[in-house]
């Protein structure tokens, strides 16, 4: 019996060595993303070891931050994101959750975006990428519509520099790739509203300029996109 709690107590310990340890090397993990405050700290620790994001989601939920502290929930998700080696889906499933739950949360992300969009010029590579990537994903899932890219000015080539060229190219041609009841619903969401003409007629030009020129597999997509963004009366698509 008194073998049996020393054992039971040994066990204990270990996990608690291998807690502290898994923590101090998250804090540590945290200083190296430059998580400087201390809700940023543990924001990035909740969502970089969660079990799946629904653990994830339903720990940042009891956080109750204050004030506007808030806001950096979405921040810390979306640098997380840009910082992996491999773009993980993860992070969009996540952000969609936080935005259906608080609409807030929308806002505080289409705000992010906009700051990562300008940035792009000094952006990494692979950080470009994920970005790319993410955005396609948030417009896939409708979490945000394309409008998310009205501040880019896709038709201005004194700003189409190689580096936004290729970023947005990757985000068109990923959000291509998804089903045709997908894209039509994506450009469907931006169809109609008048203040939307320009950036209706911007990504037609984008995707004519740069990307069909020189990937011809988008044709049948990108036909499908311009129908739909003509689809003023919200048509759904037949299947």
């Amino acid at each position: 019996m008194v073998v049996d709690n020393i054992e039971n107590i040994e066990v204990v310990a270990n996990k608690i060595d291998k807690d502290v340890a898994e923590t101090q090397q998250m804090l540590q993990l945290a200083a190296a993303q430059r998580m400087k405050t201390d809700s940023r700290r543990v924001i990035f620790c909740i969502i970089m070891s969660g079990e799946d994001y629904i653990d994830a989601f339903e720990k940042l939920l009891r956080l109750e931050l204050p004030g506007k502290q808030d806001r950096d929930i979405m921040r810390v998700l979306v640098e997380c994101c840009l910082q992996e080696k491999v773009f993980n889906k993860y992070y969009t499933v996540m952000a969609s959750k936080l935005c259906e739950h608080d609409k807030n949360h929308k806002f505080t992300l289409q705000f992010c975006l906009w700051n990562h969009f300008e940035e792009l010029e000094s952006m990494v590579l692979l950080r470009s990428m994920h970005l790319a990537k993410f955005v396609a994903e948030i417009a896939a899932s409708f979490t945000l519509s394309l409008t998310v890219l009205k501040t880019v000015y896709l038709s201005d080539i004194t700003q189409l520099t190689p580096k936004r060229i290729m970023h947005f190219r990757i985000l068109f041609e990923a959000i291509f790739d998804y089903p045709d009841s997908v894209v039509w619903k994506i450009f469907t969401r931006i169809a109609g509203t008048p203040e939307l003409e320009s950036f209706r007629q911007g990504i037609e030009f984008f995707v004519k300029e740069y990307i069909l020129k020189t990937n011809k597999g988008v044709s049948q997509k990108f036909k499908l996109a311009k129908r739909a963004l003509n689809n003023i009366e919200g048509v759904l698509m037949q299947e």
